[in-house]
C-alpha cells in the first residue's frame, strides 16, 4: 500500500534528507511543508495517511497549532513530532496534545522511517531513553511549574512579562531575534500557553516581572 506522507520543516536540507531515506524505504510519496500556513494548506488539500512534524516552524502558534488542528479535523491520522529537542517537557506536551510518537534529529538515520511504520500500525512510537525519561517524570511532576524552563528561558520570560520586544530582549541578553523566537516557542509548548498574552501573564503571576 503506497502513503502519502506530509512533511512539515523548515529547513530544506532536513527536508531533502528525509525525502533521500524515505524513498530507500519505500514508505510512500513525501508532499512537503515548511511553515503552518502551507502545512494546514496541504493537509487539507492532499489529506496525507500520516504527517511528520517538526515544532519550530514558522507561522502564528508553530507546529503545535499544526497538531491541533490535524488532532480536531481528523483525529485518526497519526502524526509524528520529528525535533531537534531532546527535553522530555517537550516531548510530553507534544503528547498531550495528540502526537503518536516523537523523534529527535539526533537519532538514528532509520528511526524516522521505522517510527513512521509504527505510528501507521496504530500505535505509539518512543525511543526507550525517551521513555524512561516520560516516565520518571510521571513519578515526580515538579511542584514548580517553571521547573522546566532552562535558566535562559526564565531570563526570557522575565523580559517578555516586563513588555519586553523580541528586538530588547535579543539586545539585552546578546542574542538574535531568532534565538529570542524560538525560545519563546519552546517556552509556549513546554507551559501550554497559546500565546504571547499568555507568556505575560504566566510572568506576572509567578512574579518574574517584577
Amino acid at each position: 500500500m503506497t502513503h502519502t506522507i506530509l512533511l512539515v520543516d523548515d529547513h530544506p536540507i532536513v527536508r531533502a534528507g528525509c525525502q533521500r531515506l524515505l524513498a530507500e524505504a519505500a514508505l510512500g510519496r513525501v508532499v512537503e511543508a515548511e511553515d503552518v500556513g502551507s502545512a494546514l494548506d496541504l493537509w487539507r488539500a492532499e489529506r496525507p495517511d500520516v504527517v511528520v512534524l517538526d515544532l519550530n516552524i514558522p507561522g502564528d502558534g508553530g507546529g503545535m497549532a499544526v497538531l491541533r488542528t490535524i488532532r480536531e479535523e481528523s483525529p485518526a491520522v497519526p502524526v509524528l513530532i520529528f525535533s531537534m529537542h531532546e527535553d522530555p517537557a517537550i516531548a510530553a506536551r507534544a503528547l498531550k496534545a495528540g502526537a503518536r510518537g516523537y523523534v529527535t534529529k539526533n537519532d538514528a538515520p532509520d528511526s524516522l522511517a521505522s517510527a513512521i511504520g509504527t505510528v501507521l500500525a496504530g500505535r505509539i512510537h518512543l525511543d526507550s531513553g525517551l521513555a524512561r525519561d516520560l516516565a520518571l517524570m510521571s513519578l515526580s511532576p515538579p511542584s514548580d511549574p517553571l521547573a522546566v524552563l532552562t535558566q535562559r528561558e526564565l531570563e526570557i520570560l522575565a523580559l517578555v512579562g516586563r513588555g519586553m520586544t523580541a528586538a530588547a530582549i535579543a539586545e539585552r541578553l546578546g542574542i538574535s531575534q531568532k534565538t529570542v523566537a524560538n525560545s519563546c516557542t519552546q517556552i509556549k509548548d513546554k507551559l501550554g500557553a497559546d500565546s504571547a498574552r499568555a507568556l505575560i501573564r504566566i510572568a506576572i503571576d509567578n512574579r518574574l516581572a517584577d
